[in-house]
């Protein structure tokens, strides 16, 4: 299927997933409620329990004030920038560099760049910007890439237009400058970089072009399958009960989609839910024969899905108690 038939068929309108239903005072949850959190920690198990616990019972939006993590390379040919709440993805490919997000205009100074630097890798050599969606934590840092080393970007056709006539910034601020209009992306349709090929899933929910990236990894010699779920409804307070549906529909779309693709290794440009920090150290200490902590094997990759759709659920229910 194709983004625009998909989109057709389970997108809502920007204006729409920017109006939730007016806030009421917090009640406890009902049994009923509770009964489905019960259900998606039992699915979570514990590899899981810290995801179940934040998108059932304690969602928050990422922060400027998130803890800057450790520059690290990750695998053979990906690196990680960021903080505990936003962070992106660098691969090194036979053309150069290719970037997923590139984080606020206001982290380039004080964490993007400086985190080329301490990987020793050249921000010059960005040659691809890849956004997830079309909020300025994704992609406040890629009008400079673009115009000091003539980076090209890639974004879905819709969030393009969501860049282009944004909603008004927090506390009435003006919204951040996007890029100049560039490459669209196309769901299902694969993008090569040289030796690297990565396949955009459409996941409209969080925005209406938000987009989800299954792609391999060089892992000690050999290629495992990666995911990156790009449009995470961190908190579901500003999403409409029709984006939470729409949302629902996309997580199951992109589940399928790395089942087929035997995904292995769960990446996250916001991973509050799979807290980055402990897994830093687990790598940094890591020994020979010691497992990966971001390779999860295929089935586990599938029950972190799971997980979001069952608090998904849970939040949908909240809503009619």
């Amino acid at each position: 299927m194709t983004f625009a038939a998909f989109a057709l068929t389970f997108a809502v309108p920007a204006l729409v997933l920017a109006q939730a239903p007016a806030t009421a005072p917090a009640r406890p949850d009902s049994a009923a409620v509770r009964a489905l959190i019960e259900g998606a920690k039992k699915t979570a198990g514990a590899v899981w329990a810290d995801e179940a616990t934040f998108f059932c019972e304690k969602p928050r939006g990422n922060s400027p004030d998130d803890p800057v993590i450790v520059p690290t390379r990750l695998f053979d040919n990906l690196y990680v920038i960021g903080n505990a709440g936003t962070v992106v993805y660098v691969v090194q490919t036979s053309n150069g560099l290719v970037m997923f997000d590139s984080m606020t205009a206001a982290q380039l100074e004080t964490q993007l760049l400086p985190g080329f630097k301490a990987l020793g890798l050249d921000p010059a050599n960005v040659r691809t910007i890849i956004v997830a969606h079309g909020h300025q934590d994704h992609f406040g840092g890629s009008r400079y890439f673009q115009e000091k080393f003539g980076s090209r970007i890639y974004v879905s056709a819709a969030d393009w237009d969501l860049m282009a006539n944004p909603p008004a910034g927090r506390g009435g601020q003006p919204p951040p400058a996007a890029p100049t209009r560039d490459q669209v992306i196309a769901d299902g349709r694969p993008i090569a970089f040289g030796d690297f090929t990565v396949t955009p899933v459409a996941i409209p929910g969080h925005t209406p072009g938000s987009m989800g990236y299954i792609f391999p990894i060089r892992d000690g010699g050999r290629m495992r399958m990666a995911a990156m779920f790009g449009g995470t409804i961190l908190n579901p307070a500003p999403i409409s009960d029709e984006g939470l549906q729409t949302y629902l529909k996309s997580v199951a779309r992109f589940r399928e989609a790395t089942r087929k693709a035997g995904v292995e290794i769960v990446l996250q440009n916001h991973p509050l839910m799979d807290p980055i920090h402990p897994k830093l150290e687990r790598l940094r200490t890591r020994k020979p024969g010691d497992p990966h902590p971001w390779v999860v094997g295929a089935a586990s990759y599938q029950t972190f899905l799971d997980v979001m759709a069952r608090c998904t659920d849970v939040n949908v229910a909240r809503r009619k108690s």
